[in-house]
């Protein structure tokens, strides 16, 4: 057994300790850790809470029913410090409490679906200074940061003494080199990794780094008339389009009819039929769509038929992951809808992204693929720690 700190849980040769300031802020910083993060030798919340006396760390997923949460989410002075906020943390009503999720991208991003108190609170981002210095970490994007760094820069702006809290990164560099040197003297023999056959979900490893790049899209059609005896025009069309990121960003467009509307099209798609009449015409929409998803994408939906309708209004075949298909080799049965599939992969529930029924799949969708990448990078962890 290792020698280990009881104070940072480092092993003694790595211990941090003499490097963490004590810095007092007029902000309480509450401090709330994914189960799974607390595991990780080379998180950060817990460096941050030793670093700021008034700070609180709690270890959990759902904090509906955890009395101090939830008197903190219903204090207006409260923020979430989560990217997606506002521009300048310093901005708007003063901040006196500031709760830090922690966790992964996707752990984080679960924890505010599973916590509307939360998710209703307002947010605040932070733009860094620097880039992040998590070098021995995967993250999403490269303006991503650690918690202590996120954090350190949040309490620069609201406190408004930005040097100040550059000591809270003295032990967190440290930490980072001191990994880095481990790893490239580290001689010991590798073990021979077992030959496996492939995962399910290989196919979505080169998207664990760069989330961002899957666009998530769902369609509704206008269907419902026979198709004419030798008519060549197909029987569908696309008049509902609604995709986003993962990073947040999000595309609806209402593609006006180029022919008759069929009678249960606007129930069917649960949207008043003054929108898709009313709607933009297809050839701008889709210009717009084009834009959106940019080169450099690949779309998810589940099953084919938004993509079929999307080939079908001239856009070919992009790049695209079936998330039904990896949903069932991974469940290995038929998962059903959408939704079924999320609870059988126990995923946390959505938040609609659009309009109608369209605007609903897209939120299971969304919740499907984080739950998906968490378990593929729980694998390519598991991978490497095997290898």
């Amino acid at each position: 057994m290792r020698d280990v700190c009881w104070r940072c849980r480092r092993p003694r040769p790595v211990c941090y300790c003499a490097l963490l300031p004590s810095l007092p802020t007029r902000t309480r910083v509450v401090l709330l850790q994914h189960p799974r993060e607390r595991r990780v030798g080379i998180g950060t919340a817990r460096m941050t809470h030793l670093s700021l006396p008034n700070s609180e760390l709690h270890e959990g997923v759902v904090f509906e029913e955890d009395a101090r949460i939830v008197a903190l989410a219903s204090d207006p002075t409260t923020a979430v410090l989560f990217p997606g906020g506002d521009a300048d943390p310093a901005g708007g009503p003063p901040v006196r409490s500031l709760i830090v999720v922690d966790g992964t991208w996707w752990q984080a991003r679960k924890m505010l679906a599973l916590n509307p108190r939360l998710a209703a609170v307002r947010r605040i981002g932070v733009t860094p200074r620097a880039p992040g210095n998590y070098r021995i970490r995967r993250e999403p994007r490269p303006e991503c940061l650690a918690t202590v760094e996120a954090v350190a820069s949040a309490l620069a702006a609201l406190e408004e003494e930005p040097a100040r809290f550059d000591a809270m990164l003295r032990a967190f560099e440290f930490m980072v080199d001191r990994q880095i040197a481990y790893q490239a003297t580290n001689d010991a023999p590798r073990r021979r990794r077992r030959a496996q056959a492939a995962s399910p979900l290989s196919p979505l490893r080169p998207y664990l780094a760069a989330p961002a790049r899957v666009v998530l899209v769902d369609g509704g059609a206008n269907s419902g008339w026979p198709a004419a005896a030798g008519a060549a025009e197909p029987r569908s069309e696309l008049v509902h389009l609604v995709a986003c990121r993962p990073s947040g960003e999000g595309f609806e467009a209402f593609l006006r009819p180029r022919r008759p509307l069929g009678p249960s099209v606007a129930h069917q798609l649960e949207v008043p039929e003054r929108r898709l009449l009313d709607g933009e015409e297809a050839g701008a929409a889709l210009a717009r769509f084009r834009a959106f998803v940019g080169d450099d994408s690949v779309l998810g939906a589940w099953g084919s038929f938004t993509a079929d309708l999307l080939a079908q209004e001239g856009l070919g075949r992009p790049p695209s992951l079936d998330l039904r298909d990896l949903c069932a080799r991974h469940l290995r049965r038929r998962p059903g809808g959408v939704a079924s599939g999320a609870r059988a992969l126990l995923a946390g529930e959505p938040a609609p992204r659009g309009s109608g029924r369209a605007g609903r799949t897209l939120g299971w969708l969304e919740v499907v693929l984080a739950r998906l990448l968490d378990l593929a990078g729980e694998e390519e962890v598991a991978a490497r720690g095997a290898a």
